[in-house]
């Protein structure tokens, strides 16, 4: 799927299809999200213009460029990063199903950041124009928006300390472990294990090391038992040592919105 210039969709408007009817979302069977009022439910049918594929590799859309619609992960993974005038990259986050894209082209006249699938990527598509209409009339998506963007400053945020003030490895433990805690609530796990397309670079480009030390890291996190990643699969062996080592908990709340 190529993108399109600033200020174009990337959604084809005669080719918009409703494929999964939002009153039978998989998202709304997990127990980590919070249930619509039947109101509610009604309006975002009606928001929700239909749905896009994206492959793996592909934009859903660019740093700089506008964008007409917003989207919710359906099923896939998508790595959210800015480049630096250098060339490098700095990966800000992943998206997992449940979560929200696209909110800043509300606020701001382009995007501040880019997104891409990390994996083959199903999105529900949502008008921009209609963003206004949510806020007047439905006050608990207007809060679950306003949660969400909150959300996203405090991730960024628990990142930034995790760069500045840790060493290596536990910087590696934090992102695993953030990384897992998000899959799991979005009922992405097996067990223990849990399938990635997430690569040593992606890590590194996230936690300001080179995929050297990176690749140092997770080798000693994985002699020490701690965690076993073979190709496309992590397994966390020893969560709570991990975490005492990345001196991490989880800041998510029981249940937690979705548009």
């Amino acid at each position: 799927m190529a993108t399109k210039s600033s200020g174009a969709s990337l959604v084809d408007e005669d080719k918009q299809t409703i494929t999964t009817p939002c009153t039978k979302c998989p998202i709304r069977t997990l127990g980590t999200f919070r249930e619509f009022t039947p109101e509610e439910l009604a309006f975002v049918q009606k928001f929700k213009v239909g749905e896009l594929m994206v492959k793996a590799g592909s934009h859903v859309f660019l740093e700089g460029h506008d964008s007409a619609h917003l989207f919710s992960v359906l099923h896939g993974w998508v790595l959210r990063y800015k480049v630096l005038e250098s060339g490098r990259r700095q990966v800000l986050n992943f998206a997992v199903r449940g979560d929200f894209l696209g909110l800043q082209s509300v606020i701001f006249d382009k995007m501040l950041h880019s997104a891409q699938a990390l994996s083959d990527v199903r999105l529900c598509v949502f008008s921009r124009e209609r963003v206004w209409e949510l806020y007047e009339r439905h006050a608990g998506l207007a809060f679950d928006m306003t949660w969400i963007a909150s959300r996203e400053e405090s991730m960024i945020a628990d990142h930034l300390v995790a760069v500045g003030q840790q060493p290596a490895l536990q910087r590696i433990a934090y992102i695993l472990l953030c990384i897992f805690d998000r899959a799991r609530r979005a009922g992405m796990l097996q067990g223990r294990r849990l399938n990635i397309p997430i690569t040593q670079e992606h890590i590194a480009d996230t936690m300001g090391l080179s995929v050297v030390h990176t690749n140092k890291s997770i080798r000693t996190l994985r002699e020490r038992g701690l965690i076993d990643w073979r190709r496309n699969t992590l397994t966390l062996l020893d969560d709570v040592k991990l975490a005492e080592l990345a001196s991490f908990t989880s800041t998510e709340q029981r249940v937690r919105p979705f548009i």
